[in-house]
């Protein structure tokens, strides 16, 4: 009855802007934190993807043996979102295919649409708008990890799709969730929501590297591209949405 929709990488092509965004701040934080280590936005995506930045940094700290305090943690963490938004408003556009699917499923009627992720609500938000996705997801259905609970987490964690569960009065069994990376699907996975592992926005090479990763994880099935959501979700069981 219900889709849960992971945002980067899966609806919208974010993490590399993302990244991008965010690498020359984590080397400032390092530097000013005695670390010699530096992140091009690739590694910081090889190393950290899926994570929101608040993970990251946490990631961070534990990696490279430095302590923020909570206000450093909770100043960078809104400096980095600032960063980010700016430059999704610049550049970002939707996945391949997405919005076809996400037009079909709307008219249908048949299923709640709603966004489960670790990035800020006011940055998912933003994705949605420079897509032309908002009109699917209104505010009231996208969950973030960073900002929509009590206390913020990230992927792999799975509050934050029990929180979604919880807030749409739904059974995790009677969702699905589409996901692109490995603490993303865990996270839904450990909710005991059926995934689609989304493994379009990968290069060629990645793509079939997590392809088998999350399918060994415990994915229900994996998409390679949008064209093939009614298909997976016909795979998992999932009512067909075509006929209208």
């Amino acid at each position: 009855t219900h889709i849960l929709f992971d945002c980067d990488n899966t609806l919208v092509l974010s993490e590399e802007l993302a990244f991008e965004a965010c690498s020359e701040l984590s080397n400032q934080i390092l530097e000013s934190n005695g670390v010699s280590a530096r992140y091009t936005g690739h590694q910081l995506i090889v190393d950290f993807v899926g994570q929101n930045f608040r993970g990251m940094l946490n990631s961070l700290q534990e990696k490279h043996n430095f302590q923020l305090s909570q206000e450093e943690l909770e100043r960078y963490v809104s400096m980095e979102e600032d960063q980010v938004i700016a430059k999704f408003q610049e550049k970002l556009v939707p996945c391949k295919g997405v919005s076809e699917q996400l037009e079909k499923l709307a008219k249908s009627g048949k299923y709640t649409l709603a966004v489960v992720s670790s990035s800020a609500h006011r940055r998912v938000m933003a994705s949605l708008v420079k897509a032309g996705q908002t009109s699917y997801f209104p505010p009231d259905r996208v969950f973030s990890a960073a900002t929509s609970l009590e206390k913020p987490t990230s992927k792999p964690d799975p509050a934050i799709y029990l929180h979604a569960c919880e807030k749409l009065d739904v059974a995790p069994m009677s969702c699905v969730a589409v996901e692109d990376s490995k603490s993303g699907s865990l996270s839904a996975i450990r909710a005991g929501i059926p995934v689609i592992a989304y493994v379009g926005s990968y290069d060629e090479v990645k793509r079939e590297e997590m392809a088998k990763l999350l399918k060994d994880l415990g994915a229900a099935v994996v998409m390679y591209d949008w064209s093939e959501f009614e298909s997976c979700l016909e795979t998992i069981g999932a009512p067909n949405f075509s006929s209208l």
